[in-house]
């Protein structure tokens, strides 16, 4: 069966769409892709607007580093201290945005009764490694250093992210043990990038298809990580998969696909991180590739993944 044929037919509608778009051939190409798409943000609901507080916020940047814009969504009923979920966006570490991850953020605040605050990171390649992963951690320290101003238990504290926001998401996990940093009670890594190298069988086996593939992927590390890429040089904080140790990490979920190209490496770090004795759940969706749920959000299987989520949030952070 080919990729077409693998696909659950309610993700159809979305592989439909993404085969009606000129694939990129560059790495200028794909950027400007990727950046068209982030752009079209979309309003949120009237209902979401009732129930979720949206505010920004600006992290001072530190040790030189740029300062950070943050976006928090906070439920607007009950009280707080309430848990929080840190979260970095996707787009292949060269795309996306807060405002387009404004729907995202808000039912993940509505639906588990946490406030979320969502990371403005600088992209690729105009900004290469560690800028994303400096934003990101300067405004995880800004998070937990303002708990009280944004209602937060600083005790039930996480972080998540998707794609490229789940490797940055990663590597902060990593950075915050290393440095002795905010306690994580949770991560949460939704079809997660990982690894550079792409040495996997499903790095191989996921060429040429319409969504997130091989060829794409390689030029979003290129991006990324200029004459590093794919040497003995890259840091683990860029590609989490490299890190030799995780053990010390906080929980983690990671969802992914069978179709999605990133498969067997989240399938490989969710098994060293059980190694490594971090408590640990993997969900592979049969018939799902990378992004359907964005693309897809009434199919059955994406209200399985965000229900899974959801329980997922609630239990480890009470």
């Amino acid at each position: 069966m080919n990729f077409i044929d693998r696909v659950d037919p309610q993700l159809r509608p979305g592989v439909d769409f993404l085969l009606t778009r000129t694939p990129p051939r560059t790495t200028a190409e794909l950027a400007a892709f990727r950046r068209e798409n982030s752009a079209r943000v979309v309003d949120p609901p009237e209902n979401l607007a009732a129930v979720v507080v949206v505010a920004d916020h600006v992290a001072p940047g530190r040790a030189g580093t740029a300062d950070v814009a943050l976006r928090s969504y906070t439920p607007a009923r009950g009280r707080g201290p309430w848990p929080c979920v840190y979260w970095l966006h996707g787009g292949g570490m060269i795309a996306g945005s807060v405002a387009e991850d404004d729907q995202y953020c808000m039912r993940l605040a509505e639906s588990t009764g946490a406030v979320v605050v969502s990371v403005e990171y600088r992209l690729a390649p105009e900004h290469p490694f560690p800028a994303a992963l400096d934003d990101a951690y300067n405004g995880l320290l800004w998070t937990a250093a303002n708990t009280g101003v944004l209602g937060i238990d600083p005790d039930r504290l996480a972080i998540g992210g998707a794609s490229a926001g789940g490797g940055i998401a990663a590597g902060t996990a990593l950075m915050a043990r290393d440095r002795h940093g905010p306690a994580l009670r949770f991560q949460y890594l939704l079809y997660p990038m990982l690894d550079d190298r792409q040495t996997t069988h499903s790095s191989h086996e996921f060429t040429g298809i319409p969504s997130w593939n091989r060829e794409r992927n390689e030029m979003g590390w290129q991006c990324l990580l200029g004459g590093d890429h794919g040497t003995g040089r890259v840091s683990p904080y860029a590609a989490p998969a490299r890190a030799a140790d995780l053990s010390g990490l906080p929980p983690a979920m990671i969802q992914v696909g069978e179709l999605d190209l990133f498969r067997d490496e989240d399938i490989d770090y969710a098994a060293r991180l059980l190694r490594a004795r971090v408590p640990t759940e993997l969900s592979v969706y049969a018939g799902v590739y990378h992004g359907s749920d964005g693309l897809n959000p009434e199919a059955a299987v994406t209200a399985r993944m965000v229900r899974d989520r959801d329980e997922a949030i609630i239990r480890a952070l009470g």
